[in-house]
């Protein structure tokens, strides 16, 4: 049977990658086993303080994100965002779920579907708790409940961290991202890198692409979309 592959890479800071969490969720619903879906993180914000502060600001930016999240109703987003919790860097929460990524995958078995992985969940719970809750996902403490309130045990999380296999993993999406030029978040390859959607793109455009791949009648086959 034909699947695609949609390596999705993001960064849980970035507000367009929020709103596009619900587009991958239905594109993970609606095709099912015919797609694989692999996400990976970019450093959108890996200096986050100074990167708002040359945007004019932590209230500047809030009034930004508000003012994007009022055209999306499927989002919730605190007017403290940014205001309360200030991650430094996301390059922490990035490394806190490549190591469930690696917790999840250690015991051999095959992943369950996208939405039934523990590392979706924990994405979904990250981007949350930022985003709705104005939380600091820089910390460890708001990395730790998380993970408890997944059952993951945050002992296997921690070995993860403490012996660099997470941030291994995290360099490896970097440098993949920087490799199939990925300039920003969201972005959606498929097609081995042929096919680039990048930013705000409306699920009818990415189902349109995942439909084209699938009907495409070999591998190698022109694609037209």
């Amino acid at each position: 049977m034909t699947k695609v592959e949609i390596s999705y890479y993001s960064d849980v800071l970035c507000i367009w990658a929020y709103v596009a969490e619900r587009r991958l969720d239905e594109l993970a619903a609606q095709f099912g086993d015919q797609v694989e879906i692999v996400p990976r993180y970019c450093s959108v914000f890996p200096d986050a303080w100074g990167k708002i502060e040359a945007k004019g600001g932590f209230e500047h930016f809030n009034k930004h994100l508000t003012e994007v999240a009022a055209r999306f109703p499927h989002i919730v987003v605190s007017d403290q965002v940014w205001l309360r919790g200030r991650p430094r860097t996301s390059a922490s929460p990035h490394q806190f779920l490549k190591a469930v990524e690696l917790v999840e995958r250690s015991d051999g078995a095959p992943l369950p579907p996208y939405l039934d992985r523990l590392s979706t969940r924990a994405a979904r719970d990250i981007r949350h708790a930022f985003f709705a809750e104005a939380q600091d996902i820089g910390e460890w403490d708001v990395q730790l409940e998380i993970a408890e309130k997944l059952g993951i045990d945050s002992a296997l999380i921690d070995d993860k961290l403490r012996s660099s296999e997470a941030l291994a993993a995290l360099v490896i999406d970097y440098g993949l991202a920087a490799d199939n030029g990925v300039a920003g978040s969201p972005t959606f390859l498929m097609n081995e890198g042929r096919q680039k959607l990048f930013g705000n793109v409306g699920y009818r455009l990415l189902e349109a692409n995942v439909q084209e791949l699938l009907r495409r009648p070999e591998q190698d086959g022109a694609s037209w979309c």
